[in-house]
C-alpha cells in the first residue's frame, strides 16, 4: 500500500535513475521531444494501487501463460512500466528481471519492489531499452519473456520484436501485446497521439478530454438507451479487472502513445512463426484499436 513518503521516494529514485541514463541506447528516427513520457503517467497510477489491483494482474498472467504458479520459472518483462506486471510475476514466484528504456517507469517499477519486495535479490530492475539486442544477449535465457503493449512505442516495432526472442530459453515462452492494424483509423490515431506530443503541457489534458469525449459519450449514451447506466459507471469503477490497470491512465497512455505502430494478428503469426516460435495461446477479435495478445512457445 502506498507510504506517506511514496512520493518523496520515487522522486529520489527517478533521480537516481535519470543520472546513470546516459549511456542509454537512443529510440532511432523518433524525436526525443515527440516521445509520450509513459513513466510519469504510470508513476501517478501508484498512488491507487491496491490489493484488487495487484489480484487482477496476477490472475491476467496465470489465465494467458496457464498457470496456476511461476515457482522456479525466471520472468523477463520487457518494458516495465509501473512494475504491476513484474510485481504479478514475483508475487506468483518468479525470479523477475525488469528493464524500462523511460527512467521514471524504471523509478515505479523500483518503487513497487521497494514497497513489497524490498531487498529481494531475486528480483532485479534496470533501465535500457529493447533496441539493445547486446544487452538483452547479455541477460541470459529466461522460462518466460514478456513484454506487454510495449514494443510498438519503441520506434522500431519490427526490431523490438526480434529483440524479444533473443533471451527466450529453449521451450520457454514469449508472451507479447502489440496494437491491432485497423487501417485508415489507425493511422488516423497515429496522427492525434504525434499532435499530443507536439502540444504545450498546458494543452494536453485539455486535448486528451475533447479526443475522448465522443467515445465517452457514445458509451453513456449507449448504456441509457439500454436502462442499463451502472454499466458505463462499472467501465469505470471496475476497470481495475483489466490487468489491474487505471480507466484514466489508460486514457491518457493511449492518447499519448507515440512512437506508434501496429500489426495485424497474421503479421505477429507470421513473425514468430518463421523464427522457430509456436503459437499456443491468442486473444484477439473485438479489440478494435487494442492490442492483440499472443502467447509463442520457442521450439
Amino acid at each position: 500500500m502506498p507510504t506517506n513518503n511514496s512520493h518523496a521516494t520515487l522522486t529520489k529514485l527517478t533521480d537516481d535513475v535519470t543520472g546513470n541514463v546516459t549511456g542509454a541506447s537512443p529510440v532511432a528516427g523518433v524525436e526525443r521531444e515527440l516521445r509520450f513520457e509513459f513513466g510519469k503517467n504510470w508513476s501517478r497510477f501508484l498512488s491507487r494501487l491496491d490489493d484488487n489491483r495487484i489480484a487482477e494482474a496476477e490472475g491476467a498472467l496465470r489465465m494467458m501463460l496457464e498457470v496456476d504458479s511461476l515457482a522456479g520459472q525466471s520472468f523477463l518483462d520487457i518494458g516495465s512500466g509501473s512494475g504491476l506486471s513484474s510485481l504479478a510475476a514475483r508475487r506468483l514466484g518468479a525470479r523477475v528481471h525488469s528493464f524500462d528504456y523511460d527512467p521514471h517507469s524504471v523509478a515505479c517499477t523500483a518503487e513497487m519492489k521497494r514497497r513489497f519486495f524490498p531487498d529481494d535479490s531475486n528480483w532485479t530492475v534496470e533501465q535500457n531499452s529493447a533496441l539493445d539486442a547486446g544487452y538483452l544477449n547479455s541477460l541470459g535465457k529466461f522460462d518466460i519473456v514478456y513484454s506487454w503493449g510495449v514494443l510498438h512505442h519503441t520506434g522500431e516495432m519490427w526490431k523490438a520484436l526480434d529483440n524479444a526472442r533473443l533471451p527466450v530459453a529453449p521451450g520457454g515462452r514469449l508472451f507479447v501485446a502489440i496494437y491491432n492494424d485497423t487501417g485508415s483509423q489507425a493511422t488516423r490515431w497515429k496522427w492525434i497521439k504525434r499532435k499530443y506530443n507536439s502540444l504545450p503541457r498546458a494543452m494536453r489534458l485539455p486535448f486528451t478530454l475533447v479526443v475522448a469525449a465522443p467515445d465517452e459519450a457514445k458509451a453513456m449514451l449507449r448504456s441509457l438507451l439500454l436502462l442499463r447506466p451502472q454499466e458505463y459507471v462499472q467501465s469505470w469503477t471496475q476497470y481495475y479487472q483489466r490487468r489491474g490497470m487505471s480507466r484514466w491512465h489508460d486514457i491518457v497512455d493511449w492518447v499519448g502513445g507515440y512512437p506508434y505502430e501496429v500489426a495485424t494478428p497474421d503479421e505477429i503469426f507470421d513473425f514468430y512463426s518463421a523464427r522457430g516460435f509456436r503459437l499456443t495461446k491468442l486473444k484477439c477479435g473485438g479489440v478494435g484499436l487494442g492490442c492483440n495478445e499472443f502467447v509463442f512457445v520457442k521450439e
